[in-house]
């Protein structure tokens, strides 16, 4: 169950995902996923998120297939900070499992990141992502991002889609309009993985008044040998 009631969906329309498509002809129509931007249960929560620019949401993806892939978000990269490096994000899957696939801007690391319940995921400087619906059963995710931050969905607008799609039928396929040098599909689990301090280990939600293990949302640059802890990166 989600931590907050989830009302006001900003709703992505399939149309819009036609962009990053394997098949940019691919027939479909409808709702593809919702999300529930700047959420807290209360007054109190909610100004703190505030005062410490910091935003609490929830997509929920469902099960679908569309045109032989897996239900996935358009997926987007990270501005810069005022410190010079990109904003970070955090994700944790409340229901269902999920695939996130990571690309650094420079495409020299492509990471697919295996998800389940209860795990956290957290996107360092530098890497887009794109989240994928890998199952028959509805998604539900939380993250925490700053406020001040912007989603440019643009380069993968630009290179429709991620630098690799993956098929309901089990298939990773390379997307043809990236360079032929980029590397291979990494794959990493967080199954029975932490994060390593001060990142957040409990779920998102109860990190909310936690100051210093949210510290890293605004101020990216300043935890760049935490990142190098990461389990995508061990």
């Amino acid at each position: 169950m989600p931590p907050v009631q989830l009302i006001n969906p900003d709703i992505r329309d399939f149309t819009e995902l036609l962009s990053v498509m394997a098949d940019p002809d691919c027939k479909s129509e409808g709702p593809a996923y919702e999300m529930f931007r700047d959420l807290a249960k209360n007054d109190e929560d909610k100004n703190w998120l505030m005062q410490h620019k910091v935003r609490y949401d929830i997509t929920r993806i469902p099960g679908r297939v569309i045109c032989g892939e897996w239900i996935k978000t358009k997926g987007h990269y990270h501005q810069s900070a005022p410190d010079g490096f990109a904003y970070t994000e955090i994700y944790e899957v409340l229901e269902g499992e999920a695939l996130y696939l990571l690309q650094k801007m420079d495409l020299s690391d492509i990471i697919l990141v295996r998800a389940r319940k209860g795990d956290l995921v957290l996107i360092p400087p530098g890497y887009g992502h794109v989240t994928i619906n890998s199952s028959k059963e509805t998604l539900l995710m939380a993250n925490l991002v700053s406020s001040e931050f912007t989603s440019d969905y643009l380069p993968f607008e630009n290179m429709q889609g991620a630098a690799y799609y993956l098929f309901a039928d089990g298939r990773t396929v390379k997307n043809p309009r990236y360079p032929d040098s980029i590397p291979a599909l990494r794959e990493v689990t967080c199954h029975g993985k932490t994060l390593p301090l001060p990142f957040p280990q409990v779920t998102l939600y109860s990190c909310i008044g936690d100051e210093k293990s949210l510290a890293f949302l605004n101020a990216p640059g300043s935890f760049m040998e935490e990142y190098k802890k990461l389990y995508l990166f061990t």
